[in-house]
């Protein structure tokens, strides 16, 4: 194999597109897949975890890889597609060797791995070569916070450490994943072992948390949940939309559930409560309590300037709800919705109550069922729909994306799905 450069740090990999020789994007690496070997031989890199189309990771051996450098990597037209099943020999470079505790050996300095550099043998084998070290703090600042320790580029030889067991930290880990969407992250996390994801679910503030458990499998969600401490569980909780945190806390033991509703923001845990009332696989069940909801005195301009919200989902932003006062759910009757198409046709000036003419579809009941839910977006060509209950008040939303999530078998994301047109596939 032929390469250049000879020798790569893989914080420069991670994230790089996989092309097959016809140029053909394949996918991203996620990371890299080492086993490591007794005494002082350096770890033997086997091969790339590869992100392909449909948030499905598979497994691509070096041996097909043809060419790597910090601007892409080329592998050869024959892929596996099966989903990547890391075997316990092997060990995640970037997900299980960064940010672990080490010492080098002549100095006796300790610090943190933050990056490592790989490089091919004459044997054209890939190894891990060098370890970038970085040392603790060594002062504390006026502010409290630690000034960065001396960085350190050491010979694999010279460090000892990556044998023993010992709980890791996730700084450099997250810094080389921080680009991420919530998803793609999630997917990563899904991989790891337990005690890693644990591990990394700890660094994570609440809000990012509560981002990357909305996307995990139910199984994940409540294994990272039950690793928190209770206050920060509830604090991961609220972070989350009203229908996902119902979700989870209904897939708890009672006692736990009701503990983690406790401690709650008294507002928060009564949406979710109201949500836990409802079958899962209803309106009830998957709607969203926080659309976007103004007063039909409500202007043009507002309604815009809350649509711009970025934390919004395109489904939500498509939509305004204009409601009598109160304007939280369950709020007074519901006067008509706005779609944002119309809002950019509008005046800024005008009022809400003026852009409704209540020729909208029926609304749905909480009890709609998810044929029922999917008929009616599909007969009105709807992103969204209000849902109401038996006064009329405006009870939630329900979103194209959370019929999906319900409507798509629970492993949805492990099926391949479109290839690029040239790419060969091996069963």
């Amino acid at each position: 194999m032929t390469t250049s450069p000879t020798r790569v740090f893989v914080g420069r990999l991670a994230g790089l597109q996989v092309f097959d020789p016809a140029g053909d994007q394949v996918g991203r690496v996620r990371d890299l897949v080492a086993v490591v070997r007794p005494g002082q031989l350096p770890p033997r890199i086997v091969g790339l975890v590869v992100e392909v189309f449909g948030r499905r990771a598979i497994f691509i051996p070096m041996t097909r890889v043809t060419s790597i450098d910090s601007g892409q990597i080329i592998t050869t037209g024959v892929v596996n597609m099966r989903r990547f099943e890391q075997r316990p020999s092997e060990t995640l470079v970037v997900g299980e060797m960064l940010d672990r505790t080490v010492r080098i050996k002549e100095s006796g300095v300790e610090g943190t791995v933050y990056d490592l550099a790989i490089e091919q043998e004459r044997n054209r084998d890939w190894v891990v070569s060098r370890v970038a070290v970085q040392e603790g703090s060594r002062r504390r600042t006026r502010g409290g916070f630690g000034r960065r320790g001396q960085t350190h580029v050491v010979e694999w030889r010279d460090i000892e450490g990556f044998h023993s067991p010992q709980s890791q930290g996730a700084t450099h880990l997250l810094a080389a994943l921080e680009e991420m969407k919530p998803a793609d992250l999630a997917t990563v996390i899904h991989d790891l072992p337990p005690k890693r994801r644990g591990e990394i679910a700890a660094a994570l503030d609440d809000e990012r948390l509560a981002d990357v458990l909305e996307e995990l499998p139910d199984e994940d969600q409540v294994e990272i949940l039950r690793q928190l401490d209770e206050e920060r569980a509830a604090d991961v909780l609220e972070e989350m939309s009203a229908d996902d945190a119902a979700d989870l806390i209904a897939d708890l033991p009672p006692e736990i559930a009701e503990k983690l509703l406790l401690l709650m923001e008294p507002g928060e845990a009564e949406d979710v409560r109201r949500l836990m009332t409802y079958e899962q696989r209803t309106a009830g069940g998957m709607m969203t309590t926080e659309p976007v909801i103004l007063p039909p005195d409500a202007t043009v301009a507002d309604a815009l300037a809350r649509v711009r919200n970025p934390e919004l989902t395109p489904s939500l932003a498509a939509m305004v709800y204009v409601v009598r006062p109160p304007l939280e759910p369950p709020t007074g009757k519901l006067l008509g919705v706005a779609h944002i198409q119309r809002l950019l046709r509008e005046p800024p000036s005008t009022m809400l109550g003026a852009m409704i003419d209540g020729s909208e579809a029926d609304p749905l009941k909480p009890s709609a069922t998810l044929e029922d839910v999917a008929r009616h977006l599909a007969a009105y060509n709807l992103v969204a729909a209000p849902v109401l209950d038996e006064d009329g008040r405006l009870l939630g939303a329900v979103t194209v994306d959370d019929l999906l999530d319900h409507l798509l078998p629970e492993n949805w994301r492990d099926r391949p799905r479109g290839l690029p047109g040239r790419l060969r596939v091996q069963a």
